[in-house]
C-alpha cells in the first residue's frame, strides 16, 4: 500500500500515531464495544456487531463441509446457480463472481438483486429452473425483495419438480429467522446459519460470500487464508488497514470526504462491496465519507477539492490510463492511496483490511460504523406506498402519460416546474462546492443505461467540478441509501423512473415485481424529501432509449450553462 498524501501527510501520520498509541488494534481484536464511545445501548450494539473479527477463522474451519456441499450439487446434475438476496446478502458474491467465474465442471453463478422484472425475465431465458440451485440469503429472513424472489421462482421449479422443488434451494440466514423456518417447511436442501454477531456489509468471509463461491469452483480456501493473514497483519501497531482508516477519516474531517475509487477492470465490481460498506457504515448524524465508484476518468482541474483517489491495481492487468491518471491526480496535489493485489484470491485480503479500515474510520467520525439508522424509511415508505396501492389499485408513476417524451416532475422546488431543460439546469445550478450529485435509476441496468448516465455523470462533474455517484434501484438502497438520507446534506438527486414493457406477477402478494420496484422508487424518494434532500424525479415513459437520449440533451445544456455563468 502506498500513500501519497501531500499536505495531509502530517495530519495523518499523526492520527495513527494517536490511534497505536491508545491501543487501538488490540481494543479492536479484543471486541472492546468501547472503542466506539457512546452510551450503554451504542456499546450494547456495536458488542452484537463485531463477529467479523473472527468470521473468516470460523468460515476456514467449515471449507471442508462446504466443499463437500459444492461436490454434492454438482453431482446432483444443477448447471446453474442463482444468488437472490439484496445489499450484504448479493455484493460479494458478485466481486467474486465477476473476477473468478465459474471452474470448469462447476455450477455457472448470477446473482440477482433487484425486483426489475426485466432483469428477471433475462435470467430465466439462461437458465433450466430444474438444474438450477438458488440460494435465498437475507440475515434478518424478512428481506421483501429476497422472499419475493423466492415465491417467483420457487413457483418456476414446482411447476416442474412439483412437490421436490425444495431440493433447489438453499438458505442463508442467521439462526431463528423466519426464512429458516420457511427452509423447513419447503425442503430446502440446506440450510447454512450465519453467525448472528456480523451485519450483512461485514458479511463477505462467511457463508453469504463464501457458500456461493464454493458451488461456482473457486478456491475458498485460498481466499479466507488471505483473510486470516491479513488480520493477523491488522493486529500489529502501524499496520496499513490501520493507517487506511486514519487517512479516511483523517482526510473527511479536512474536507476530503470523497472516496473516488479507481480499479482495474477484472476486479471492478470491488467497487460496488466497498461503496455500501463505507456509506452505510460513516453516513449518518450529519456525518460521512462519499465513495464515488465507475465515475469516469477525467483531468486533476475537472475535480473538486474534496478527493481522495484510492487506486486498487491488479498486478499484470491494471490499464495504463488508471495509473497515468492516478500519477497525474497526484501530482497535481489530490491525495492518492495506491493498493496492489498479487492476483485475484487477493480480494480476501481486502474484505477484511477494508472492514477494520472502515471501522477505524468510524471511530475518527465519532459515529457507531456498524448500524443503519436511516435505511428503514425507505422501507416503512415503500410498505405504505403497496398498502395505497392495494386500496387504490394506482401508484403515481402509473398515473403518468409520458408518450415517447420524459416527463420531469416531482420537486419540493417550485421553480423546477417547467420543461425537462430548465428542471434539470435548475438543479444542476444548484450544486456548491463540496456537493455531490447522485443518480438513482430504477431502470434495467444494460450497456446503454450505463453509457447514458456515465456521459451525464462526465458533464456535470466536468462542468462543476463536484462528485457524481450511479445507484440502480432497489438495490442501492441496500447501500448508499444510508448515506443519501444520513449523512452530510451535500446531496442533490436525480431519480429516473421508466414504464415496464413487461411485468411479472409475484406468487402470493397483490403486486407485480413492476409495482414492487415502482412503490420503492417513490417511498425513497419521498424519504429524500422528507429529509431535505434537492431532488428531481425524471420519468422516461415507454421510450427509455428516446427518454435517456433527451435527459442526456438536458443534462448537457444545463452543465454548458452553469459552466458558461462560472466563467
Amino acid at each position: 500500500m502506498r500513500f501519497a498524501l501531500g499536505r495531509y501527510e502530517a495530519g495523518v501520520r499523526a492520527r495513527a500515531a494517536a490511534l497505536d498509541s491508545m491501543r487501538a488494534a488490540e481494543r479492536i481484536f479484543a471486541r472492546d464495544a468501547a472503542f466506539w464511545g457512546g452510551d450503554d445501548e451504542r456499546k450494547r450494539l456495536v458488542a452484537d456487531r463485531l463477529g467479523w473479527l473472527g468470521v473468516a477463522s470460523y468460515t476456514r474451519e467449515h471449507v471442508a463441509a462446504l466443499q463437500a456441499f459444492a461436490l454434492q450439487v454438482r453431482a446432483a446434475g444443477f448447471r446453474d446457480a442463482v444468488l437472490l438476496g439484496m445489499g450484504g446478502s448479493s455484493l460479494a458474491p458478485e466481486v467474486l463472481r465477476c473476477a473468478f467465474g465459474s471452474g470448469h465442471g462447476w455450477l455457472a453463478l448470477h446473482v440477482l438483486d433487484t425486483t426489475d422484472p426485466a432483469t428477471i425475465g433475462a435470467l430465466v431465458e439462461q437458465i433450466d429452473p430444474a438444474r438450477t440451485l438458488f440460494f435465498v440469503s437475507s440475515k434478518s429472513g424478512t428481506t421483501i425483495e429476497a422472499l419475493s424472489l423466492f415465491a417467483y421462482f420457487y413457483g418456476l421449479v414446482r411447476a416442474v419438480k412439483g412437490e421436490g422443488a425444495g431440493e433447489n434451494f438453499v438458505a442463508v440466514t442467521d439462526a431463528g429467522t423466519a426464512l429458516q423456518d420457511l427452509a423447513r417447511e419447503r425442503g430446502f436442501r440446506h440450510v447454512f446459519t450465519n453467525p448472528s454477531d456480523i451485519g450483512g456489509r461485514y458479511s463477505a468471509l462467511s457463508y453469504f460470500g463464501m457458500a456461493p463461491a464454493a458451488v461456482a469452483g473457486i478456491d475458498v480456501a485460498t481466499l479466507l487464508d488471505r483473510s486470516i493473514a491479513a488480520a493477523d497483519e491488522a493486529k500489529a501497531a502501524g499496520g496499513d488497514a490501520l493507517r487506511l482508516g486514519a487517512a479516511l477519516g483523517e482526510l473527511a474531517l479536512a474536507g476530503r470526504d470523497k472516496a473516488t475509487f479507481i480499479v482495474a477492470p477484472r476486479i471492478g465490481e470491488f467497487g460496488l462491496w466497498v461503496e455500501q460498506l463505507i456509506a452505510e457504515s460513516t453516513g449518518k448524524l450529519g456525518r460521512g465519507i462519499l465513495p464515488v465508484v465507475g465515475e469516469p476518468l477525467g483531468a486533476p482541474g475537472q475535480y473538486g477539492a474534496d478527493r481522495v483517489f484510492v487506486q486498487l491495481r491488479l498486478a499484470g492487468e491494471t490499464p495504463a490510463e488508471q495509473d497515468a491518471a492516478v500519477g497525474a491526480l497526484s501530482d497535481a496535489g489530490h491525495p492518492a492511496i495506491v493498493i496492489e493485489l498479487a492476483d485475484v484470491y487477493d480480494l480476501g485480503r481486502e474484505f477484511f483490511r477494508w472492514e477494520f479500515a472502515v471501522a477505524v474510520a468510524g471511530y475518527v467520525l465519532g459515529i457507531n460504523p456498524f448500524d443503519e439508522p436511516n435505511v428503514q424509511e425507505s422501507k416503512e415508505n415503500t410498505g405504505r406506498v403497496l398498502k395505497e396501492f392495494e386500496r387504490d389499485g394506482k401508484l403515481d408513476i402509473d398515473r403518468i402519460d409520458a408518450g415517447t417524451a420524459p416527463v420531469a416532475l416531482v420537486s419540493p422546488d417550485r421553480a423546477a416546474e417547467g420543461t425537462l431543460d430548465d428542471a434539470v439546469g435548475h438543479l444542476i445550478d444548484k450544486l456548491r462546492d463540496g456537493d455531490y450529485f447522485a443518480i438513482t435509476a430504477y431502470v434495467r441496468q444494460t450497456e446503454e443505461t450505463e453509457a447514458a448516465f456515465a456521459d451525464v455523470r462526465a458533464a456535470v462533474r466536468d462542468a462543476t467540478q463536484t462528485a457524481t455517484t450511479l445507484g440502480y434501484g432497489p438495490r442501492f438502497l441496500h447501500s448508499t441509501g444510508q448515506l443519501h438520507k444520513g449523512g452530510p446534506p451535500k446531496g442533490l438527486f436525480l431519480q429516473v423512473t421508466a414504464a415496464d414493457d413487461v411485468d411479472t406477477a409475484i406468487p402470493g402478494r397483490p403486486f407485480t415485481f413492476g409495482q414492487l420496484k415502482r412503490a420503492q422508487a417513490i417511498g425513497d424518494f419521498e424519504a429524500l424529501l422528507q429529509h431535505g434532500r434537492p431532488a428531481l424525479r425524471v420519468h422516461l415513459g415507454n421510450d427509455i432509449g428516446g427518454g435517456l437520449a433527451a435527459l442526456r440533451r438536458a443534462v448537457r445544456a444545463g452543465a454548458a450553462a452553469r459552466a458558461g455563468a462560472q466563467r
